[in-house]
């Protein structure tokens, strides 16, 4: 195939759409923020993504613009589009991954099951909030917050002060999300892939386990997730990626309650670490649907290949070596493991790569997962 696709952002999103993309033969750029970043195998120009003239230069050179992270500003991304680049997903989905408040908006106007919510400016509205929700909430930062980040659990109106005088210093006008504490019983993802022309895939449900505001582990299919759970999940997922036009993978963080409801936490519009258990145990692995999506490609088939498939995050990792130094232990204990690294320098709590395991027996699967993941963090 004579397509070039360009991906902006050079972390381990854009790494791991290499492969789909030599296996479907089409050529992949990238745009990375930094030399040595962990799609650098592909990385054709280093550059920042904030910069109009390094963007429309980079856009030049592809036939399809897609993204590793949701960054981009808004102004560069409609200029792109102006000029005639296909740009997936377009800045009027990427708007509502960019902007948590306007997130919420929309999907509230969409009749979309979300936490109670309310757009505060200053610390006496934070407080009329708190003394709706039995004084606890969860505020966050409308834009840039990740992997915890920008979250913070507050029980006293004062207690985001800082965060308002910081948006107002930058010039914004101060408002945070100030959300209900929710009471839930687990953490599931549901993953979806959308292209132009409106075909859908859904992959099945999935749980996720944080450790630290930071994804650790993830479970294919949810455990008791069949039935009306699964549908449930997967129809909030495909009304979202109608709702806002959303192009690619859609991955939708949701909340199962101790009441049983379903809430949506938070939207990704890229791949996600929650389908990095697709590259082995889906048909179609989330980086090639997303590559299939934005070239308007008849999407795959997204059936697990394994009853259960467990991926755990390689979090840090040993700072005297390199983590392949490890993999003659990992593959002589764990043979059935699939071990990916992302070329990053270990650190405490950092994403550096993840095992995944399939099988019959989940607990087999989720202690081989975990405890092959182990040797590298030790």
């Amino acid at each position: 195939m004579n397509t070039t696709v360009g991906v902006i952002g050079g972390g381990q999103l854009a790494r791991m759409m290499i492969p789909a993309a030599v296996n479907l033969g089409i050529r992949i750029r990238v745009l990375a923020e930094n030399e040595g970043m962990s799609a650098d195998l592909a990385a054709v120009q280093v550059g920042d993504y904030r910069d109009r003239d390094v963007v429309l230069a980079f856009a030049d050179t592809v036939d399809v613009v897609t993204f590793d992270h949701e960054h981009v500003p808004q102004d560069i991304l409609r200029e792109l589009v102006a000029r005639g680049v296909a740009v997936h997903p377009g800045p009027d989905a990427l708007l509502y991954a960019q902007d948590k408040l306007l997130m919420r908006q929309r999907l509230s106007e969409l009749g979309l099951p979300v936490p109670d919510w309310a757009r505060v400016e200053n610390a006496a509205e934070l407080g009329v909030f708190l003394a709706a929700h039995n004084g606890r909430a969860v505020v966050k930062t409308a834009r840039g917050g990740y992997d915890g980040k920008g979250v913070r659990l507050v029980t006293h109106e004062h207690e985001a002060d800082d965060w308002f005088a910081a948006l107002a210093e930058d010039g914004n006008d101060g408002a945070l999300l100030v959300e209900e504490l929710v009471e839930f019983r687990r953490e599931l993802a549901q993953l979806v892939a959308r292209r132009p022309s409106g075909q859908i895939a859904v992959w099945p449900v999935v749980e996720t386990v944080q450790q630290g505001g930071v994804c650790a582990e993830v479970i294919a299919p949810a455990p008791q997730s069949e039935g009306r759970l699964a549908q449930a999940a997967a129809d909030i997922a495909v009304r979202i990626a109608e709702g806002i036009g959303v192009t690619g993978m859609l991955a939708v963080e949701l909340f199962e309650t101790t009441d049983e409801r379903i809430l949506v936490n938070e939207l990704a519009m890229r791949p996600h670490n929650s389908g990095h258990w697709s590259i082995e145990g889906s048909t179609t692995s989330q980086f090639e649907q997303h590559l299939r999506a934005v070239l308007d490609l008849p999407l795959g088939a997204t059936d697990a290949r394994d009853p259960w498939t467990v991926m755990v995050n390689i979090l840090g990792g040993p700072a005297e070596e390199p983590l392949a130094a490890r993999y003659p232990a990992v593959f002589e204990a764990f043979p059935a493991a699939k071990v990916h690294t992302y070329g990053k320098d270990p650190r405490p709590g950092r994403k550096v790569g993840h095992v995944t395991v399939g099988g019959d027996d989940l607990d087999l699967v989720a202690y081989q997962a975990r405890a092959a993941s182990a040797i590298f963090q030790d």
